[in-house]
């Protein structure tokens, strides 16, 4: 079997993670990465063991043996790499956000449609086996109708003012951080499952750090390290720490989201709970292997990530046997596993996983989320 070459931009946090799950597919080789310097580049390739390294993705997309291109940039990136990448006849697997516009991401949306290729949208948290089951249960009537969703994405690792990271600041990140970062995913999966769309918002942000110390020189120079006051300089921060946002979804149910990147204890928590006419149910990214079922007449349940107890439309995505856990790292796994199916050519009729489409759908949904935080009224999503 000859496998399909693939090319990764970025090797901070994600890029890894996603090089990790491509080579447990079996049926891709990744050959390439490129990074800010030809000297992070070969560093980050050594480490990783990768054959080629580039200081400029620029020269990587002109590698004629690369089919494929994982974009895992800052996100002010996203735009120009992707749309180099399709204009290069390679297909494209963009970190989200897609854009930091929606103008930007309508015209990747457009492009790779004319172009064809092979495109998708690292929306991973999908991919947790029992968020099938979820949609499955939802769309086969077992909750009912749908009555009210509400729930956060709580994390706590910019808890201190002397965190620092590029997501904070605006020329690199976008306009939103707390909503389109963990926010972004949070809607995605609430839409994916339910599979009502948001159509009305209403938003209020909050920045608790105003200022924050920015290191002078990289974090990692200082592990381990107590920093004085003069290795910092202030910042002023103008993205949100947390935001709270009301949703009306087109079947008239309501709905409310809390994001909070300084919510103490909270290290990756995403939580929903869905309140239906039926039952309600209940999930968490930091226990991904249960799912409570609230009933108001009898006993509640807990149901485990176990091949013998889920739909068998939901069985594709778990590898291992109920009690052996699976986490974070298999969701990227199970949705590459889907993209790398397509560009083999093995599957066929509208994708399963999330296109720039849904990468279109967050900037718009996070737009509006904006436009209502300032006027501080409802606004109607597009």
């Amino acid at each position: 079997m000859e496998k399909i070459k693939v090319g990764v931009i970025g090797t901070g946090f994600i890029g890894p993670a996603h090089i990790e799950a491509l080579r447990r597919l079996g049926n891709v080789e990744v050959v390439a990465l490129a990074e800010c310097s030809d000297e992070a580049a070969k560093s980050k390739a050594e480490t990783l063991g990768i054959g080629r390294s580039y200081g400029d993705y620029r020269r990587l997309l002109k590698d004629d043996e690369i089919q494929s291109v994982h974009i895992c940039s800052p996100n002010y990136l996203h735009y120009a790499m992707a749309k180099a990448t399709l204009e290069a006849g390679k297909h494209v697997i963009c970190e989200k956000p897609l854009a930091i516009s929606v103008p930007e991401a309508k015209e990747l949306v457009e492009l790779a449609d004319k172009k064809g290729l092979v495109n998708a949208v690292n929306f991973n948290i999908r991919y947790y086996p029992l968020m099938r089951q979820l949609r499955l249960m939802v769309g086969k009537g077992d909750i009912g109708e749908v009555f009210a969703v509400q729930g956060s994405y709580l994390q706590d690792w910019l808890f201190h003012p002397t965190d620092y990271n590029w997501r904070l600041e605006r020329g690199q990140s976008g306009q939103s951080r707390a909503v389109a970062d963990i926010g972004s995913h949070w809607m995605d999966l609430v839409e994916y499952v339910t599979g009502l769309r948001i159509k009305e918002v209403c938003a209020d942000f909050a920045t608790f750090h105003k200022i924050r110390k920015k290191p002078l020189k990289p974090v990692e120079t200082y592990a381990g390290k107590v920093l004085k006051p003069e290795d910092y300089e202030d910042m002023p921060i103008n993205t949100e720490d947390y935001a709270t946002v009301l949703f009306r979804f087109e079947n008239d149910s309501r709905g409310v989201m809390t994001v909070n990147q300084v919510a103490a204890g909270r290290k990756n928590r995403l939580h929903f709970e869905i309140q239906g006419s039926k039952h309600a149910v209940a999930w968490e990214s930091e226990a991904p292997n249960q799912i409570w079922i609230g009933k108001r007449d009898g006993n509640n349940e807990i149901k485990m990530r176990d091949p013998s107890l889920v739909y068998p439309e939901c069985m594709s995505l778990i590898d291992y046997p109920g009690g052996h856990n699976e986490g974070f790292p298999d969701t990227f796994k199970q949705l590459l596993k889907e993209v790398y199916a397509r560009i083999a050519r093995e599957a066929s009729g509208p994708p399963s996983y999330p296109t720039f489409e849904d990468g279109l759908r967050e900037m718009v949904l996070c737009e509006a989320i904006m436009k209502s935080n300032s006027k501080q009224a409802w606004v109607k999503v597009w």
